[in-house]
């Protein structure tokens, strides 16, 4: 940790508990299907709605999340988000029919969607100029430590009475501590000054910044406070030179969700048990998955920009249609025996983690130019939702109607056509300025 930016960096890991929380809500449904399954008797597509109702919650969450930090600054919706994680963990924990499951299900998914705004928000506004890069990527890997942590409680509480009830309530733990830190942390220095607390917001800059380099701030704010960007208008969109970018921009947000990881993320214990493992073998099998997925993501961190975005998304897309298809090759064959299927999952997810999960993120942020990138950004993100959604609730419908086999090689052609996408399609954006892209 940088001494001379302390305060910013302490700071910061509490606003990422937003981020561990998304990632805790978002994994811990999957411990949970084995045992709410046969307690409320679901078949195959009203597991997928409840499983996909979060997000629901989590386009409602982005949408309000925006029109709340304007007026309410970030600070008061981050203590509301996580007073909604905790609320709706309880709650979770404690329903009565699947119908009420699905409503509190909601609910987390808009505390979800707001931490997908917020946290990386509060995060960037915070950080000094020379350290923000690695502090907004505290966000991504808060995310990704929220899912190991989820599939952790679930193999721990499985083996307990009730158990289902546990796993959803645990997330409540998390949720208090952010709520407690959230009161310890300040509002965001340059929201203050824009609102025209000039005098706070150089207090917060002062706890945030070297002496020498706090007046130097408050003028770039103030002349960005003075001079407002307007938002363009959704029409810029279809520009000659604007519309073929944003359809790279939801056709890779779009493909990220659809590439198969967040069917092995959310549904392990669906794809183990048809290979006849027993529940705790399931949730053991998630437990590596999930401890695959940090180990790679911290990779992720070092890679992209020594690599590239293009040759880590091409890497990627490629050997992810390989592992797929050794994976369909598995099921096809019923090689359950040895540790060839349990190897191949985690060599997919690995080179998920490694490349397509946050490389996605990163290109959606450069390859637009600055004049539309917020509300193309915008539109390439809810697009990702929508995909996540379709998913979460179709690969329980798939899986049950065709063989386990068939809808992994059904992934392995998606990642071989994402392959050709972004070889033919997809430009490079390492090295450049923001002001370059488009």
């Amino acid at each position: 940790m940088n001494t001379t930016y302390r305060q910013a960096w302490l700071i910061s890991l509490v606003a990422a508990l937003g981020g561990l929380l998304f990632g805790f809500d978002i994994a811990i449904f999957s411990g949970t299907i084995p045992f709410i399954q046969p307690h409320f008797q679901l078949d195959a597509a009203a597991l997928g709605w409840i499983a996909s109702s979060l997000y629901v919650g989590c386009m409602i969450g982005a949408l309000i999340t925006g029109w709340l930090t304007k007026r309410l600054g970030r600070k008061r919706p981050l203590i509301f988000a996580a007073v909604v994680f905790a609320v709706s963990s309880i709650m979770m924990g404690l329903a009565a029919t699947s119908q009420s499951l699905i409503v509190w299900r909601i609910l987390a998914g808009i505390g979800v969607g707001g931490a997908s705004v917020l946290s990386p928000l509060y995060i960037a506004e915070v950080s000094p100029a020379a350290v923000r890069g690695r502090m907004v990527s505290i966000n991504q890997l808060a995310i990704v430590i929220g899912i190991l942590l989820a599939y952790t409680s679930n193999y721990l509480l499985a083996p307990l009475e009730g158990n289902w009830r546990w796993m959803f309530g645990s997330g409540a733990v998390p949720a208090t501590l952010f709520f407690l830190g959230v009161f310890f942390i300040p509002e965001s220095p340059r929201w203050l000054i824009r609102k025209g607390h000039a005098a706070r917001g150089r207090k917060v800059l002062e706890r945030l910044l070297p002496p020498g380099e706090v007046d130097r701030e408050m003028m770039l704010i103030s002349q960005q406070a003075s001079n407002p960007v307007k938002s363009a208008p959704i029409q810029v969109l279809f520009a000659k030179g604007v519309l073929p970018l944003l359809v790279i921009g939801v056709t890779i947000a779009i493909f990220q969700q659809i590439s198969g990881a967040n069917a092995v993320l959310f549904y392990a214990p669906i794809i183990f048990e048809k290979a006849g493992m027993s529940i705790s073998d399931q949730l053991f099998q998630q437990l590596l998955i999930g401890s695959v997925n940090l180990l790679f993501t911290l990779l992720a961190m070092q890679l992209v920009d020594r690599v590239g975005r293009k040759r880590l998304m091409l890497s990627g897309a490629g050997l992810m249609a390989f592992f797929l298809a050794l994976i369909a090759y598995c099921f096809y064959q019923e090689l359950f025996s040895g540790y060839l299927l349990s190897a191949s999952v985690l060599a997919f997810i690995a080179t998920y983690a490694a490349t397509l999960a946050p490389v996605t993120w990163v290109l959606i942020s450069e390859i637009f130019p600055a004049k539309v990138r917020e509300l193309a950004v915008a539109v390439s993100s809810t697009m990702l939702w929508v995909a996540c959604f379709a998913l979460t609730y179709a690969f329980p419908v798939i899986v049950d109607r065709f063989s386990t086999a068939q809808t992994f090689l059904l992934f392995a052609c998606i990642c071989a056509v994402y392959f050709v996408f972004l070889w033919r399609f997809v430009p490079e954006t390492k090295g450049r300025s923001l002001d370059e892209a488009g």
